[in-house]
């Protein structure tokens, strides 16, 4: 049988079932549909998207939604390239596909293995389209919510997309490619249609809000800002003298820096370093935990100009994570200029849980300017605002209780806002309106 005839068989035996039981079934149930969830990261991976997408179809499940995830076997960041293929997690069951590891770090690798999985991504949805009502797909990878298009017209199955980075503008913003190539100006037109055709779209802050509607007016009541969540009953503040981490990696006697998390092309690491290199002398130590794109450079960097206080560790498995983030004084967000509108640092929220203060480098323009206002707890300093930060860092090292009550103001902060709970209930009116369960 050719690919085509297959196709054309699966889409009638689709229809087929959907007009003869899924109509019946939405109308028997007043709060209950089933979910489908694709994307490429997913634990046992440490790519944030996939972190949080299992918190999130954890708290889902528990509200009473059956959900599936279509994703792929570990590749963005971990030690093992091996999952189970198929597990069950409470309500939802887990459905991982093989994987691609071609020019793994670069641009190029990843492009082709987004592609792979997408491709991947279509015959899942074409041979298991009848189990499930509606699609919920994110751009890990960038181009995935092109399939929920192609699942609308090939399937009828209505989907909302989770706006993680906003593309084509992000590979224009860092010079990938121009605004007037060929690629980026057939990427919008398909970013438009697909957003057309969705039931909503989900972003993680006003500023992309804003951008994706200045693209598509048409699309400006269908966008939520949903935030991303920190979770305070498994982050708990710790004292570093009674924090394991900190002694195993020689924090605890020291003024501590945390930089926790995806040192990606999104991300200044020049301002921290200048800071850094004013600093140098003081009892003062910048500690990053994760990887990314110019983990490298600032490891070059640093070595170049002979800092002795820096230390680099490897991302933390999850149940490391609430000793590894309260193992510092201080927390770091980092977004370059130029980019407020097109990503949105999830690392903001566990730093808030861990009960310290934080600082934030960004654009005048940007949201978290006024988040960390609303908190009060810490500051925000413009890019290359290297002195400022400096003397930041220097203020919390000498005066403690204002670092302690800053920390706590974050932390209530988050707790009023950004918890598993209450974010998940607001995904959750988003999609029971997605079809028609929710007015």
């Amino acid at each position: 049988m050719t690919l085509s005839k297959w196709i054309n068989q699966k889409l009638f035996l689709y229809n087929s079932a959907y007009s003869e039981d899924k109509t019946e079934d939405l109308i028997k149930t007043e709060n209950f549909f089933k979910l489908s969830v694709v994307t490429q990261f997913f634990p046992p991976d440490y790519a944030a998207t996939g972190q949080l997408l299992e918190e999130l179809t954890r708290e889902l499940g528990n509200l009473g939604v059956d959900i599936e995830v279509f994703t792929s076997q570990p590749g963005y960041a971990f030690r093992s390239s091996h999952a189970p293929s198929v597990e069950n997690l409470g309500k939802v069951q887990v459905q991982r596909s093989r994987t691609a590891q071609l020019w793994p770090g670069r641009i190029r690798g990843k492009a082709v293995n987004g592609v792979l999985f997408t491709l991947r991504a279509v015959l899942h949805l074409l041979r298991n389209g009848n189990r499930f009502n509606l699609l919920l797909l994110t751009t890990a990878p960038p181009f995935l919510p092109f399939i929920g298009y192609l699942a609308h017209i090939w399937l009828r199955i209505p989907y909302v997309c989770i706006i993680y980075d906003l593309y084509p503008d992000i590979a224009i913003a860092l010079k990938v490619i121009s605004k007037d190539h060929w690629l980026a100006k057939l990427w919008q037109k398909l970013n438009k249609l697909v957003w057309q055709k969705s039931k909503a779209l989900i972003v993680l802050s006003p500023a992309m809000k804003m951008r994706v509607t200045a693209i598509c007016p048409q699309v400006t009541d269908k966008v939520s800002v949903i935030h991303s969540w920190g979770d305070p009953d498994v982050i708990i503040p710790i004292a570093k003298k009674e924090n394991w981490f900190a002694w195993k990696h020689n924090l605890v006697n020291k003024f501590t820096v945390i930089y926790s998390g995806n040192m990606g092309r999104c991300h200044d690491m020049d301002t921290i370093l200048e800071a850094a290199k004013l600093l140098q002398e003081e009892p003062i130590q910048f500690v990053f935990i994760g990887s990314g794109a110019k983990k490298e450079e600032l490891i070059k960097d640093v070595n170049r100009l002979r800092l002795k206080n820096f230390v680099f560790l490897p991302y933390q498995d999850k149940e490391v994570l609430p000793f590894s983030l309260t193992a510092g004084d201080l927390s770091l967000v980092s977004v370059d200029a130029g980019m407020e509108s097109l990503v949105a640092p999830s690392k903001l929220y566990p730093a808030l849980a861990s009960g310290r203060p934080i600082a934030v480098i960004c654009s005048q323009y940007s949201y978290l300017r006024q988040m960390i206002t609303e908190a009060n707890c810490g500051d925000t300093f413009e890019n290359g605002d290297s002195h400022g930060l400096a003397e930041f860092i220097r203020l919390l090292s000498q005066d403690q209780e204002l670092a302690k009550r800053m920390g706590r103001a974050g932390r209530q902060y988050m707790r009023s806002h950004f918890t598993p709970q209450i974010i998940s209930r607001q995904y959750l009116q988003v999609l029971q309106q997605s079809i028609g369960l929710y007015k």
